[in-house]
């Protein structure tokens, strides 16, 4: 029989758990019995909103902390935060990511620093300060890659890097890490598109084998199974539609 809550007692860390895709893996990983650190950056108000509706069935079971992924000196500090909520870690979720244009001809030094800031070296170094948590509790790390990391996103070519350095880092600390730390990633297509992008949807979904979008929960539970498949690792899984097989 299958366990509804085979995360009891554990203890994950979620970057960017907020709001969009962080926020719904949270609640998917709160039922299944974890207690959740939701990390923010600026999103205050629905960082407070979404633990208190979290809170609501199970109190105490949800902390917030706060801070800037690209502030180097911060990665520690968050990973200390986390261990004082339970004293354990036993899944990172690095959620967090920048999104934003890049034209060849235009893009910027800064531009660079913050998507590779956040979408690979933020992850990266946050493995490597909750490895020794990790190796405690044989713990996993799930990152949020993109399946624009094998096939490049027009008009976006800092994104599409930074997240194949991302995918890298999957398969890379899944041999660093073994046995005691398996790490995973999921690769989201069509399930949220920016804001104010309202042309992103028509042009998508006629390149998707399923012919629809995805929705959070689709991301969310993929986040779920791979925190409780005890013999998974190095793999990453795109939940897209039959995208990354379309020509």
């Amino acid at each position: 029989m299958l366990d509804p809550q085979p995360l009891q007692n554990k203890t994950v860390l979620i970057t960017g758990g907020a709001a969009r895709l962080g926020a719904m893996s949270a609640r998917f990983l709160h039922a299944a019995g974890a207690h959740v650190i939701i990390h923010y950056r600026n999103s205050a108000e629905k960082a407070q909103a979404l633990q208190a509706e979290l809170q609501r069935s199970r109190p105490g079971s949800v902390s917030l902390v706060q801070g800037d992924l690209l502030d180097f000196p911060y990665l520690s500090r968050l990973v200390d935060d986390a261990l004082e909520a339970t004293g354990q870690l036993d899944i990172l979720l690095n959620n967090a990511s920048n999104f934003f244009p890049t034209p060849v001809d235009e893009v910027t030094e800064q531009q660079w620093d913050s998507l590779f800031g956040v979408n690979a070296k933020a992850p990266f170094f946050l493995a490597k300060e909750a490895a020794s948590a990790l190796r405690k509790s044989s713990g996993c790390i799930i990152n949020m890659v993109d399946i624009h990391a094998e096939r490049p996103h027009k008009n976006h070519p800092v994104y599409s890097m930074a997240k194949a350095a991302n995918a890298m880092m999957v398969k890379s600390l899944a041999r660093e890490l073994a046995p005691q730390i398996r790490v995973n990633g999921v690769a989201p297509g069509a399930i949220l598109w920016p804001e104010g992008n309202a042309n992103a949807k028509h042009q998508s979904l006629p390149r998707i084998p399923l012919e629809r979008a995805g929705r959070p929960e689709n991301i969310a539970r993929t986040v779920l199974f791979l925190a409780t498949a005890e013999y998974i690792t190095g793999q990453i899984i795109a939940v897209d539609g039959g995208r990354s097989v379309q020509q």
